[in-house]
């Protein structure tokens, strides 16, 4: 009886430990800055277009995902508009 409830008990602790990490791994949460500016203000078009990564400008934003996203060029900004899942970082850029 003792072996049964042991087993039980570590299936519930991990099946609850799964539970918590779920949210930490979501899709939306994003590395970003205390005022919101995502993956440390690179442009992350530029890691496809260019190679390399280069900081982006206060002038060219957009917003998505809660997340402020800084580019280089006006360019990359409506690249990334048009299709943010593609240029978006895995892993919430961490």
């Amino acid at each position: 009886m003792k072996r049964y409830s042991m087993r039980r008990t570590a299936a519930l602790l991990f099946i609850l430990s799964m539970a918590v990490t779920v949210p930490v791994v979501a899709d939306d949460a994003w590395n970003q800055d205390i005022l919101g500016v995502a993956i440390d203000g690179y442009d992350p078009v530029a890691y496809f277009t260019r190679g390399q990564a280069l900081h982006g400008s206060e002038a060219y934003t957009h917003t998505w995902n809660d997340a402020e996203w800084r580019f280089i060029n006006a360019e990359h900004r409506d690249l990334f508009a048009a299709n943010p899942k593609k240029y978006a970082p895995r892993h919430g850029g961490f």
